[in-house]
């Protein structure tokens, strides 16, 4: 199947490395124009640079804030709309975890803020994009995580974040189709935000793994181009599990 974003213009919250970065660099190689945002402006220049510098049909451009921030949202919306010209897909994928350990641990700041870059943020981001839609259907792409369908040891928090977008990507589509909201809940990828988990479990998880390897960040990347393309134009309201099978291997 042939995936073109031609004529499409994206967002990408957390764009700078890891996942977000490997998403922004396919949508612009299928061809869309790409607004890579995240907190630190070098880093998304330097994303940028090596996006275009891989021969991306598409155009990119960055803007640099809190994912967490209200205002944020709309000024990158509104600098999208101006630079391209149009919104057409917005991928929530900036998150946090500063908290690491049992759950009744976590300190009051630390609790907020997980709450407002992986959850208030999102809703935020997904309602100044709809705006940016205006009468033409959009979609919205929430990156979840494999940890939000269960528990695990220290991430409770996090998951508890990413329970609950799984919950609201479901609840978004009920309300604002026919823009379409879709889910991508990853496994353990290898990621500088994974770094911790990848270096301490990411050699036995891998043997455990149907698949006998972790995650890369363009494994994630080329379900979310599928999903923000027309070809993927009857799927709404889901969350897809990408995980190498470690849900599968987990109910045994």
């Amino acid at each position: 199947m042939l995936i073109s974003m031609d004529g499409k213009v994206a967002i990408v919250t957390g764009a700078s490395k890891g996942i977000g970065k490997a998403i922004a660099s396919q949508l612009a190689a299928a061809g869309a124009d790409v607004m890579l945002t995240s907190r630190k402006i070098d880093q998304l220049e330097a994303a940028a640079a090596e996006i275009v510098a891989s021969g991306a049909a598409g155009q990119v451009a960055v803007f640099a804030g809190n994912a967490g921030s209200i205002e944020v949202a709309d000024a990158c919306v509104a600098a999208t709309m101006e630079r391209f010209g149009r919104v057409d897909v917005l991928v929530n994928n900036a998150a946090t975890n500063p908290h690491f350990g049992p759950s009744l641990d976590i300190e009051p700041s630390k609790f907020d803020k997980t709450f407002e870059v992986n959850l208030r943020g999102p809703l935020y981001w997904a309602r100044a994009a709809n705006r940016a839609f205006g009468t033409t259907p959009g979609v919205i792409i929430n990156i979840a995580s494999v940890g939000g369908l269960r528990s695990e040891i220290g991430l409770g928090v996090y998951n508890l974040t990413k329970a609950a977008l799984v919950h609201f990507t479901t609840q978004l589509a009920s309300e604002i189709g026919p823009t379409r909201v879709v889910g991508i809940a990853p496994g353990l990828v290898q990621t500088d935000f994974a770094q911790v988990l990848v270096d301490n479990f990411g050699e036995s998880l891998a043997k455990a793994l149907p698949t006998k390897r972790l995650g890369v960040p363009e494994d994630i990347a080329n379900l979310a181009v599928f999903l923000a393309s027309d070809a993927a134009s009857w799927i709404t309201g889901q969350t897809y599990v990408i995980d190498g099978g470690a849900l599968v291997r987990s109910a045994f």
